[in-house]
């Protein structure tokens, strides 16, 4: 306490950095990167000091800041238990995705785990980030693709070479905007776990501090993925790959730690009322833990030889006096200070040494803690079998009659240990936006049958055309996306299965003819696909004389030829806020003549959406249901001036905030 009143300019400081820690360097504003955040025009970076900077950084954050009108399409006959499950498979490029999801997803994320290309060299990046696309790449890109409807090779992906003046800066270009618009997923306790290699670990790090902050770094954890390692290399045979570990707030980061193995749970061999527990010594090893080093935890704690017990006054029963000294006689300190054993006197015992024949001091340290399952920091290096990269190929071979259909798919296993190293809640979502061939889905539900989880995963990949002369091509998928949704409708088909063969032994064994077999919670996955919106864009700010005609059709009627009611209806899901996963009911408690008098009502009523007709008795049947938000076509009033007039008047009155598209 420095008895001086609040620095007013370091406390303005502190706010700046919680809400754009990318414009701190060194404690200080970089201002030419909150010039760049808040989006000034014609900025280019142009000092030279310590900062992550490379060609094409500028154009970058004009990628990240240029907004979207985008949405996502559903596609129910793709997908398996569509209207009940809460997981989501998105099938579009991952940037204009990742934009998409901002207003809905927006803080509700707690795990963000990716494989993103590796820079090897031999990557096909995928360029559709340019600032400066025309309307017609741009469409091209979000949906109306070939006349297929699939991703072409030529003009969206290119093989990022080694040899090209801007290597490392292509790789750059491509992951910053991504990261960043993952951060805004992310909840305040969230975590993100990106894999890497040697090519670009360092330019990651650098990144990750500058987008996530320096002070929220987890960890680099070493991976053993190729045991054997790579004898194609020039000196070293690599046998691992990285796992970068960032947290949104370092402070409250639910990440726990992993379980106790086998080995670990047998030193909990005592017991008492409190349960199992094991002794470890109060006196500090390693590191400061000499008198000097802290002379206050320095202090003698006295033991009653009849029971073990400890106390720090020193009288009739506790009569013999301990202090921390070290195997060598030197003065060491306790771990504890004494306002902490005086607090915890009942997990403290001593032990008389007989080798030594003198006492020596020890904590209970219980197994289970506030009955929280105990865990124990993960190590920094995985070695474990279960890691092995060629685990994640027969992982997939095995789900696909054993034919390789993936290049280097990443291990259950690998996904297995990251999940398990985090507290789960009842709702919580990961997200993996390099979806590749669906790991993920896969480790997420067969966790969640191992241990009556709950989690919800979103996965998201581009329907990147598989080459002619691949085993995938041969065996009927056209994309990347088309073997992630096969995958995850094989693992669903497996756990009903496995469940089905339980259930017929238990019968067997009990002769009964019900038994209770548990399976997840939710065995679906609901598809959408990324794609132009349904309803035509009003750019006053942009009419000629040329497109005045188009632009006023766009005002007199917003909704584009073609588009369906499903697809408006996610749309203005998405848009307005909702999770793609909120509970979705088609009510008809009017019938008219003039239509069926048929509204959506989202999440339980909060949201109601009216597509189809609007007359004063559905408004007040609205009214009625006390919903939060109300949006309906601004068409759906034409020609009754005086209706639309009294519905925002009521509407109003009732505290509901309505909108017309």
């Amino acid at each position: 306490m420095k008895g001086e009143s609040l620095n007013i300019v370091q406390d303005q400081l502190e706010k700046l950095k919680q809400l754009f820690p990318e414009v701190m360097t060194e404690g200080k504003i970089d201002w030419e990167k909150l010039r760049a955040t808040l989006g000034e025009e014609n900025f280019e970076f142009q000092n030279e000091r310590y900062v992550l900077n490379w060609a094409g950084k500028t154009e970058a954050f004009k990628v990240l800041q240029q907004s979207t009108t985008a949405t996502l399409k559903p596609a129910p006959e793709e997908s398996t238990n569509f209207d009940t499950t809460e997981n989501v498979f998105i099938e579009g490029e991952n940037l204009e995705v990742l934009k998409v999801l901002q207003k809905a997803y927006y803080g509700k994320i707690k795990v963000i785990e990716i494989d993103p290309p590796y820079n090897t060299g031999n990557d096909s990046f995928i360029y559709p980030d340019s600032f400066k696309e025309n309307k017609e790449e741009y469409q091209k890109r979000i949906g109306e693709k070939d006349e297929e409807g699939y991703f072409l090779k030529e003009g969206f992906f290119r093989k990022n070479s080694k040899d090209s003046g801007h290597y490392h800066s292509n790789w750059l270009s491509m992951m910053y905007p991504r990261l960043f618009l993952a951060k805004n997923l992310m909840s305040d306790d969230g975590a993100i776990f990106v894999h890497i290699d040697d090519n670009e670990v360092h330019n990651l790090r650098l990144m990750m501090n500058e987008i996530f902050g320096e002070e929220n770094f987890v960890g680099q954890i070493s991976i053993q993925s190729n045991p054997r390692g790579r004898q194609s290399e020039k000196y070293f045979a690599t046998v691992h790959e990285y796992l970068i570990v960032f947290a949104k707030k370092i402070d409250i980061c639910s990440i726990v730690g992993a379980s106790l193995s086998e080995e670990q749970l047998k030193e909990f061999k005592l017991e008492d009322k409190r349960g199992k527990y094991r002794l470890l010594g109060l006196r500090q090893r390693g590191a400061a833990s000499r008198r000097v080093d802290r002379p206050l935890m320095y202090y003698p704690i006295y033991v009653n030889p009849e029971n073990c017990k400890v106390s720090l006054e020193k009288n009739q029963e506790y009569s013999i006096e301990v202090l921390p000294k070290k195997s060598t006689g030197e003065e060491g300190r306790w771990m504890w200070s004494n306002k902490k054993v005086i607090s915890d006197i009942d997990s403290i015992e001593a032990k008389l040494i007989s080798h030594r024949n003198e006492y020596d001091i020890f904590i209970r340290d219980y197994l289970e803690k506030s009955g929280e399952e105990r865990s124990r920091k993960a190590n920094t290096i995985w070695n474990d079998k279960e890691v092995n990269n060629q685990n994640g190929t027969i992982d997939l071979k095995n789900l696909f009659n054993e034919v390789k259909l993936f290049d280097f798919p990443k291990p259950i296993g690998t996904i297995r240990k990251i999940l398990s190293l985090v507290k789960w809640e009842e709702t919580d979502i990961i997200l993996d936006f390099f979806g590749g061939s669906g790991t993920i889905a896969q480790a997420v539900l067969e966790l969640n049958k191992i241990d009556g989880g709950n989690r919800k995963f979103i996965l998201v990949q581009l329907p990147e055309l598989c080459d002619d002369n691949t085993e995938a091509f041969k065996a009927g998928y056209k994309t990347i996306a088309d073997i992630s949704k096969e995958r995850i409708r094989r693992v669903i088909k497996k756990l009903q299965a496995e469940a089905e063969e339980i259930k017929k032994k238990k019968e067997g064994e009990l002769q009964l003819s019900t038994v209770n077999c548990q399976l997840p919670t939710d065995l679906g996955f609901k598809v959408f696909k990324l794609s132009s919106s349904n309803f035509k864009i009003w750019r006053g700010s942009e009419i000629t004389e040329e497109n005045l005609e188009t632009q006023l059709d766009a005002f007199t009627n917003p909704v584009r030829e073609g588009s369906e009611k499903e697809n408006m209806l996610y749309e203005l899901i998405l848009k307005a806020g909702y999770l793609l996963t909120d509970k979705v009911e088609r009510l008809t408690p009017n019938p008219s003549p003039n239509g069926d008098g048929s509204y959506y009502s989202v999440n339980n009523g909060e949201l109601i959406i009216a597509l189809e007709e609007m007359n004063q008795k559905l408004i007040d049947t609205i009214i009625s249901a006390r919903p939060k938000k109300v949006i309906t076509l601004d068409n759906l009033f034409a020609g009754n001036d005086q209706l639309k007039t009294n519905a925002v008047l009521q509407m109003r009155d009732a505290e509901i905030d309505f909108k017309t598209i």
